[in-house]
């Protein structure tokens, strides 16, 4: 019952802290402005995604001093997103090589994989696979994709709110049906702290989210997503599919630069929902699309695997073929107009 209240509370603490980082920014003139690769047409504040670090890390710390049986959980994904929300910031800020930032990046999954206790046995297709050592490997190459495809799809106004506060509800009412509602408490965290942002962010923005915020969601995201699969197979799978708009677009357009020799490590403007906000000469069709596809499509088979014994990994690929088509409609990875 005292999360019912808590939530208003961390949604309210968020907005009034984006509204004051936006002040500074405008204060301070730390703009985002225009170039041949935004998908903006005006200089716009950035850095509000700290206001989405600072209110979930210290409703985190509201957990531990409550004396909370996830500390574990806590530490793994508090540590973990804090690093990359500092890295975001210095990068915001300045500049760090690729390089360094993807060194970071790795030592945040390790950190993160030390505290969850690695990749749990997962189940697929109907068998049962304990992957060992490589497993926790390929769950820190999750993590850090993860983190740095938040990053990409972080484009257009609303975009990666939306994505993270549907994907988090979605996820917390199947903990819900599950009788797992104390797993819930992080991801309904996480929805409150981005709605609060998601008012100065939604089309048109009054303010970017910017590399510390986008960052640390994707990161937290993977962490629940990990966690999940630890309490239970199946969610992991949910998780897949609930963020299934964002992995689709991005995976697909970074195979297909990579394939044409693109620098990878290079701003562009060719995911699929770039392509179609400029298609539509808006931003909010495309967000509010995407919360649609989430909401009635990934969430009922999600639903689906999580109540009705639907094999997670068959869930992810019927989730995933109309994006895919999608993404091709819209011409994922193409050279830009």
């Amino acid at each position: 019952m005292m999360l019912l209240w808590f939530l208003p509370a961390i949604l309210i603490m968020s907005l009034l802290m984006t509204a004051g980082l936006r002040r500074y920014a405008l204060a301070r003139s730390v703009m985002d402005v225009p170039n041949a690769r935004s998908s903006h047409t005006v200089p716009t504040p950035r850095g509000g995604g700290v206001a989405i670090v600072l209110t979930f890390l210290l409703a985190m710390i509201g957990l531990m001093l409550s004396g909370t049986e996830q500390i574990n959980t806590l530490l793994a994904v508090g540590g973990a997103g804090a690093l990359i929300a500092v890295i975001g910031f210095m990068d915001d800020h300045g500049h760090i090589a690729a390089r360094w930032r993807l060194l970071g990046h790795f030592v945040a999954a390790a950190w993160m994989l030390g505290w969850l206790g690695g990749l749990p046995p997962l189940v697929m297709f109907g068998w049962t696979l304990e992957l060992g050592w490589f497993g926790g490997l390929l769950a820190a190459f999750y993590l850090v994709w993860l983190l740095n495809l938040y990053n990409f799809m972080d484009g257009i106004d609303g975009i990666a709110s939306v994505e993270a506060i549907t994907a988090c509800l979605g996820a917390a009412w199947l903990y819900w049906l599950a009788g797992l509602g104390g797993t819930a408490v992080l991801p309904l965290l996480l929805a409150a702290s981005v709605s609060g942002f998601l008012y100065w962010n939604f089309p048109p923005a009054k303010i970017f989210m910017g590399d510390a915020g986008s960052g640390f969601i994707g990161i937290v995201l993977g962490g629940l997503s990990l966690q999940a699969a630890w309490v239970s197979p199946s969610m992991f799978w949910c998780w897949l599919i609930l963020l299934g708009v964002f992995i689709v677009d991005a995976t697909y357009t970074l195979v297909r630069r990579l394939l044409r020799g693109d620098k990878v490590y290079e701003a562009h403007r060719s995911h699929a929902y770039q392509f179609a906000s400029r298609a539509y000469g808006k931003h909010l069709p495309v967000t509010v699309a995407v919360a649609a596809l989430n909401v009635c499509w990934l969430l009922p088979i999600a639903y689906c695997v999580a109540q009705l014994g639907l094999d997670g990994a068959v869930g992810v690929v019927l989730a995933y073929v109309p994006l895919i088509l999608l993404a091709i409609r819209y011409r994922a990875g193409d050279l830009e107009n």
